[in-house]
C-alpha cells in the first residue's frame, strides 16, 4: 500500500484535539463535583504521551518524527490526579481556581489545534488544486 504521509501532521493534531476535548470534559466534571465529599479530580495528560512517542526518534527531524508516530499509542485515558491528596476536610481535592485556570488554558490549546488542522487542510487543498 502506498503511504504518502500527507496527513501525518493532521492525524497527530487530530489526536491532540481529541485529548484536549477529553480534558475539557474531565475539567467540567471536576467543577461539577466541587462539593462532592471524597471526589478526586480527573485529568488527561496528552503532552507527556506525545513527548514519550517522539523521544523514540530523538535525533530525527520533526517531519520524520511525526511520520513515524504510532497513532494508536496517542490514545490517552483520563486519570485520577493525586488520589490520596486533599487539603480539604471532606477529602475532595478539587480547587475551583486551579480548575478554571486549567480550563482557560485548555480552551486556548483546543482553539489553536483546530486552527492548525484547518491550516493543514487548506495547504493540502491548495496543493491538490
Amino acid at each position: 500500500m502506498f503511504k504518502s504521509g500527507v496527513f501525518n501532521y493532521a492525524d497527530v493534531l487530530n489526536k491532540a484535539a481529541d485529548a484536549s476535548w477529553l480534558r475539557q470534559s474531565a475539567i467540567a466534571n471536576n467543577i461539577a463535583n466541587i462539593d462532592t465529599p471524597g471526589y478526586k479530580r480527573k485529568d488527561v495528560d496528552f503532552e507527556s504521551v506525545l513527548e514519550r512517542e517522539l523521544r523514540h526518534f530523538q535525533y530525527e527531524p520533526l517531519d520524520v518524527k511525526v511520520k513515524n508516530v504510532r497513532l494508536n499509542r496517542l490514545d490517552v485515558p483520563t486519570y485520577t490526579d493525586a488520589e490520596n491528596y486533599s487539603y480539604r476536610l471532606d477529602k475532595n481535592n478539587v480547587d475551583v481556581d486551579q480548575e478554571n485556570a486549567i480550563l482557560a488554558k485548555n480552551q486556548v490549546t483546543y482553539q489553536g489545534l483546530t486552527e492548525a488542522m484547518s491550516g493543514e487542510f487548506t495547504r493540502t487543498s491548495t496543493v491538490i488544486k
